[in-house]
C-alpha cells in the first residue's frame, strides 16, 4: 500500500533505480529515498520512497514528493559506495551550492524540536551551543558539535537552529563520510524555506512531507538516499 503523503499530488511516471545503481546498493538495504533532478544544474527534484520486496525488486512506496536541491544545482560526491562520477559530470566541492549526486547513508536526524512522532533513527536535539563546521580547516569539519565539549578550532560555523526554522528537524546525508577537507560538509535533508527556493547543497521538502518520510525510515532497513539525474 503506497504511503499518503500530504502534500503530495498523483503518482507519475513508472519509477525505476538504473541497474547500475541498484546493483550497487548492499543486499542490506531495504530503503531508498531515490531523488531525480530534470539535469545536472536543476534546482527542483522529485522524491520518491522505494522498498525492497521479499523478491528483492524495489517498488514504490510514496506518492511523489517535491523537493528543492543546490542552487548551482547537482555534483558527485562522495557516498558510499563511492560511484565513479558519470563523464563530464562536477564533482561536489566546499561553497559549490551544488547537491551532491550519489549514494549515501541516513546515519541521524536532529532538530530544535523534539523528535517527530515515529522517528526512529538517532536523534541530536539541537541548540544554541549546536553549529554545523564547514570550515575545512577544522578537526571537525563535516561534523555536527556541541561547543560546550570541544574545543573550538574554527571559523564561521553553521548555527544549528536557524532563524528560517528549517532545521526543527532534518537528517544528516553522509556525504564525505571520510571528512576529507574541501569535498564538501554539513549536508542535510530539511524544511524548505519556500517551495520556490533552493538550497546551498541540500535536499528539502515541506516540514509535513519530512515528517512523513522520517517516519516511514527504519534504521533496520539500511536506508540510502539515491540522488541523480532522472534516467532517460
Amino acid at each position: 500500500m503506497l504511503l499518503a503523503l500530504a502534500s503530495c499530488a498523483h503518482m507519475t511516471a513508472p519509477v525505476t533505480l538504473p541497474p547500475e545503481i541498484a546493483a550497487a546498493l548492499p543486499p542490506t538495504c531495504q530503503q531508498v529515498i531515490y531523488v531525480t533532478a530534470a539535469n545536472e544544474k536543476a534546482t527542483s527534484a522529485e522524491l520518491h520512497l522505494l522498498r525492497r520486496d521479499a523478491a528483492a525488486a524495489w517498488i514504490v512506496a510514496s506518492e511523489t514528493i517535491p523537493v528543492r536541491i543546490g542552487r548551482r544545482g547537482l555534483a558527485w560526491g562522495l557516498g558510499e559506495p563511492a560511484l565513479p562520477a558519470p563523464p563530464g559530470f562536477r564533482t561536489k566541492r566546499e561553497g559549490d551550492n551544488c547537491a551532491p549526486a550519489g549514494i549515501f547513508r541516513i546515519p541521524v536526524a536532529f532538530g530544535s524540536d523534539a523528535p517527530p512522532q515515529g522517528l526512529r533513527l538517532p536523534y541530536i536535539r539541537c541548540t544554541g551551543h549546536h553549529f554545523g563546521i564547514d570550515d575545512p580547516g577544522s578537526r571537525f569539519y563535516n561534523r555536527i558539535v556541541d561547543d560546550r565539549e570541544v574545543t573550538c578550532d574554527w571559523s564561521n560555523p553553521e548555527t544549528m537552529i536557524p532563524g528560517s526554522g528549517c532545521y526543527k528537524i532534518g537528517a544528516v546525508i553522509a556525504h564525505n563520510h571520510q571528512h576529507r577537507p574541501g569535498l564538501g560538509s554539513c549536508i542535510f535533508l530539511h524544511i524548505w524555506q519556500a517551495k520556490d527556493i533552493p538550497t546551498s547543497g541540500c535536499t528539502a521538502m515541506s516540514e509535513s512531507d519530512l515528517q512523513a518520510v522520517f517516519a516511514w525510515l527504519d534504521p533496520a532497513a539500511e536506508p540510502r538516499l539515491v540522488q541523480i539525474v532522472k534516467p532517460h
